[in-house]
């Protein structure tokens, strides 16, 4: 049975060049598409009592300002190449104290040795890598769990 989380607002980030999935070197990432995966994390969060907002933007800066600009209660994200060169986004992160889950459809620790280093995985709960889509719906499946145990401490 799954849990159930009301009223929780998950905010999902998609980086650079994740639109342009099912065409962008599908011996990597596979033939889905980004609409595919958002299809499924909000039919997920539908199934958990969650609330979802996704953004995909390639735009180191949109991404800070939707980080620093919105309510939410647990942000996932898939910083793309931004996981090995943003610290404005780490710092984003650092700056509004929320739970993040960082996510990434191939599993950057077995490609190039530049793709092996995050910026955010040491300020993560946790990190999902390497599973293609699955990766997002375990992403939110964890974030359910993360925010049902919060809900029951602080009680």
């Amino acid at each position: 049975m799954k849990p159930k989380t009301k009223n929780n607002k998950i905010l999902v980030i998609h980086g650079p060049n994740l639109h342009l999935l099912g065409s962008r070197e599908p011996q990597i990432y596979g033939k889905f598409t980004l609409k595919d995966i958002n299809a499924e994390l909000q039919k997920e969060a539908k199934q958990n009592g969650l609330s979802l907002e996704v953004l995909q933007s390639n735009s180191e800066g949109d991404i800070v300002e939707k980080i620093t600009g919105s309510k939410y209660d647990l942000l996932i994200i898939n910083p793309a190449a931004y996981t090995h060169t943003s610290v404005a986004i780490r710092d984003a992160i650092l700056a509004v104290s929320k739970p993040v889950i960082e996510v990434h459809l191939s599993n950057i620790y077995k490609r190039e040795d530049f793709r092996k280093k995050s910026l955010i995985n040491d300020i993560a709960i946790g990190v999902i890598t390497g599973f293609g889509p699955l990766s997002y719906i375990l992403a939110l499946t964890a974030a359910a769990q993360f925010l049902k145990s919060a809900a029951k401490t602080s009680k």
